[in-house]
């Protein structure tokens, strides 16, 4: 019985005898980095242009100028210059357009009913048949 004992107590001490202190010391200097490094960390800012009544005539007049207008309407339905089509049929009559004009960048007019994944899927069809840029025109109201 005494030698069970013995044991015990030479278990329990060498639990007991885990030198946390580098762990610590670790974690600190990691918080002190942490604290000097922070505000030398630069935040992105996005400048807006001004909203005048000149700008809007001119967005006005570029929109009209456009020949591949896109509508995605609050019902999902997706409508290329006055025509409704379905998502095979856009990508059909999108390459025809980039075949004929490879310069033009399609402008989207999407609804904020509509949901997000159709102006994904109009958006990934014209970067497949090869449309460097897409002009998403935001209606105010």
């Amino acid at each position: 019985m005494k030698h069970s004992l013995s044991l015990l107590n030479s278990e329990s001490d060498t639990t007991a005898s885990v030198d946390l202190t580098p762990l610590i010391d670790i974690v600190f200097v990691v918080l002190i980095m942490f604290i000097l490094v922070a505000p030398l960390v630069e935040m992105d800012q996005i400048q807006l242009a001004h909203a005048t009544s000149e700008k809007k005539a001119d967005r006005t007049s570029f929109q009209e100028n456009n020949k591949l207008k896109i509508y995605v309407y609050k019902d999902n339905t997706i409508w290329l210059n006055g025509v409704p089509l379905n998502l095979d049929e856009l990508k059909k009559e999108l390459s025809q357009f980039h075949h004929v004009n490879p310069t033009i960048s399609p402008q989207i007019f999407h609804d904020k009913q509509a949901f997000f994944g159709t102006y994904q899927s109009v958006k990934n069809i014209a970067e497949e048949v090869g449309f460097e840029s897409l002009e998403i025109i935001l209606q105010p109201g």
